[in-house]
C-alpha cells in the first residue's frame, strides 16, 4: 500500500454516521461491509466504504439501552448491500439492526440464552460458550408457496470435496423460483480467533479464512499491519508477493474451470485443467514448500528468499501457459460446452453495479472495479492490471471469458515481477515492523475479488480484526441468478461464480 491510496477513519455521531453513508453510497461509493467491535457494555459500529482511490472507515458509537441491549436503525432499506451483514452483525455481536427486513440466522445460529461471541470483547468464557455449546437445529425459512411447490434441501453435505453449505431450493420440479443459503455448518469463530495475538502471528489465522486464497488474505492484513506501523516493505518483498498472488490467482481460476468441464460431462478436458491446476500448485511448492503459498507473507515483507531463480519460474510458467492456451482453445469453440454456459446464471448488470460486486462475478456483469488498481506491493510498478477482463453479458459464459484473461494478465505480470526481480538477488527481503495501537485498513485482490482488512491494535496485541472476503460479499448475489434456469443449471453456475464457503461462513 502506498500513500496514493489513502485511508480514512472518521468519527460520528449515530444520526449523522446513518445519513453519511446512504449520501456516499448514492454519491458512487461502494459499500464494502459493516461490522462491530466490542469493549465493556457498548460497541462501536464501522462502516467501510470503498471509492475509486480511496478506502474509507465510518465509525460511530453505541450504548447499550436499559435492558443492556444494543441497537440501531438498520442500513439495509437505504443499502440494500448491507443485507447480509447486518445478519451476521447481529449473529456475531448481538447488535440488533431495527428494521431489517429478515433477521433469521446467517453466520451462526444460536441457542435460546446462548451469547453471541462479540468480537472485540476478550470475555474467554464467553467464547468458550459459544464453541461447545451446540445450537438446536432450526427449519428453514419458506418464501414460495403455491400448488406443488416444495422445498429441496442440497447440502449442507454433498459429493466430492465441497465445502459445506446448505441451499434451500424451493421449486415447482425443475424452475428454481427462489433459493436460500445457510452458510452457518461452515462457521469457525474466525473473528474471535484473531484477538489477543500477537500482530505477527495474525497473519496465521488470515492464512485460514478463506484457504484457497491464502496469499491475498496474508497480504490484506499484512497492509494493514504495515500501515499502522508505517512500514513499505522492500522492493524485493513487494515483486515476490506479486508472484505469489498471481500465481494463486491462475490456480484458482483453473479450478473454475475443471469444474465446469466436469459439471458438463467432459471427462477429458476436466483432466486436463486438473492437471494444468496441479502444476501451478506445484511450482508454488516448489518456490516456497507450501502449495497454497503459506507462510510467505509476512508483516514488513517476505520470510524467506524463494527455492527457485526468478528466471526458473518465468520458464516453468511459460510452459504452463502454453499447455493452458493449447487446451483452452478447443474447449471454448466446443458447441455443447458453451450451449452449457451461454444465457446460463444471468446476474443483471443494475444490481450488479448497485451491490458492487466483486471480482470475475462482478467483472462479468461489467463492474470494472480491481483492488490492484489502489497500488499496493509491486503492483505499482506492473501496468498489465489495466489490461484486465470486463465482459457485460452477465452470464456463466461471460464470467469464464473474464477468468481466461486473468490467467493471461496473471502470467504477464509475473513474467515482469521475475524480469525485474533478476536484478535484486540481494536485496533485503523485509523491514522492521513494530506493532503499534490503532486502527487501520488492508485490501488485497484475491482470485474470488477484494478481500478487505479492519485490524484494530490494543496494547500491542489484536483487539479485533474483521475479515471481509469477496465470497461473502458475492455470495448474497447467488440468490438472484437463477431466473429462467433450471435445477440441472446448478452446478454450473456454482462454479461460475467460484465462491469459497469457508470464507463466506468464516
Amino acid at each position: 500500500m502506498t500513500a496514493a491510496t489513502p485511508t480514512a477513519v472518521v468519527d460520528l455521531p449515530l444520526d449523522q454516521w446513518h445519513a453519511q453513508l446512504g449520501e456516499r453510497v448514492a454519491a458512487g461509493d461502494r459499500f464494502a461491509g459493516v461490522y462491530s467491535s466490542h469493549r465493556g457494555d457498548g460497541a462501536q459500529l464501522h462502516a467501510l466504504l470503498v471509492g475509486a482511490s480511496t478506502v474509507s472507515c465510518l465509525r460511530t458509537q453505541l450504548t447499550p439501552t436499559g435492558d443492556g441491549s444494543l441497537s440501531y436503525p438498520a442500513l439495509t432499506p437505504d443499502v440494500p448491500a448491507a443485507f447480509w451483514y447486518e445478519r451476521a452483525l447481529r449473529d456475531l455481536s448481538g447488535v440488533v439492526p431495527i428494521g431489517h427486513p429478515r433477521l433469521d440466522p446467517l453466520l451462526l445460529p444460536l441457542s435460546p440464552g446462548q451469547p453471541s461471541p462479540r468480537p472485540g470483547h476478550p470475555d474467554r468464557a464467553a467464547l468458550d460458550q459459544h464453541i461447545h455449546s451446540r445450537a438446536t437445529e432450526q427449519h428453514g425459512p419458506v418464501d414460495v408457496t403455491g400448488g406443488g411447490v416444495f422445498t429441496l434441501p442440497l447440502g449442507p453435505v454433498r459429493s466430492g470435496v465441497f465445502e459445506s453449505i446448505e441451499f434451500l431450493i424451493e421449486t415447482p420440479g425443475e424452475d428454481i423460483p427462489h433459493l436460500n443459503i445457510r452458510p452457518h455448518y461452515k462457521h469457525r469463530g474466525i473473528a474471535k480467533r484473531f484477538e489477543t495475538l500477537p500482530v505477527s502471528d495474525g497473519i496465521l489465522v488470515a492464512e485460514r479464512v478463506e484457504g484457497i486464497a491464502s496469499v491475498a488474505h496474508a497480504l490484506a492484513f499484512a497492509h494493514a499491519a504495515e500501515t499502522l506501523a508505517g512500514v513499505t516493505p522492500p522492493r524485493r518483498a513487494r515483486l515476490l508477493r506479486v508472484i505469489h498472488a498471481e500465481l494463486e490467482r491462475i490456480a484458482n481460476h483453473l479450478d473454475v474451470v475443471m469444474r465446469l468441464c466436469d459439471a458438463a460431462g467432459i471427462a477429458v478436458p476436466t483432466a486436463r485443467f486438473g492437471w494444468h491446476k496441479e502444476c501451478v500448485m506445484r511450482l508454488v511448492s516448489a518456490l516456497c514448500g507450501n502449495r497454497f503459498g503459506r507462510g510467505v507473507v509476512r508483516v514488513g515483507g517476505v520470510a524467506a528468499a524463494p527455492r527457485l531463480a526468478p528466471a526458473e519460474v518465468s520458464d516453468q510458467l511459460a510452459v504452463i501457459m502454453h499447455r493452458i492456451r493449447r487446451d483452452r482453445d478447443p474447449l471454448m469453440i466446443d458447441a455443447s460446452f458453451l450451449d452449457r454456459l451461454r444465457g446460463t446464471g444471468h446476474l443483471d448488470l443494475a444490481l450488479a453495479a448497485s451491490h458492487g460486486a466483486l471480482g470475475p462475478v462482478g467483472r462479468g456483469s461489467g463492474c470494472d472495479d480491481d483492488a490492484r488498481r489502489r497500488a499496493y506491493d509491486g503492483y505499482t510498478e506492473l501496468s498489465a492490471v489495466d489490461g484486465a477482463a470486463v465482459d457485460d453479458h452477465g452470464d456463466a459464459l461471460a464470467r469464464l471469458r473474464v477468468r481466461w484473461t486473468e490467467i493471461d494478465v496473471a502470467a504477464e505480470l509475473i513474467g515482469h515481477a521475475c524480469d525485474r526481480l533478476a536484478e535484486l538477488a540481494d536485496a533485503p527481503l523485509g523491514a522492521p515492523a513494530d506493532s503499534a495501537d490503532g486502527l487501520a485498513l488492508g485490501w488485497a485482490e484475491a482470485p474470488q475479488g477484494e478481500v478487505l482488512y479492519g485490524l484494530e491494535v490494543r496494547d500491542g496485541v489484536i483487539g479485533r480484526c474483521f475479515a471481509r472476503s469477496a465470497s461473502l460479499h458475492n455470495m448474497l448475489l447467488f440468490h438472484d441468478v437463477f431466473g429462467g434456469d433450471v435445477f440441472t443449471d446448478f452446478p454450473f453456475i456454482e462454479a461460475s461464480f467460484g465462491l469459497c464457503y469457508g470464507g463466506v461462513a468464516m
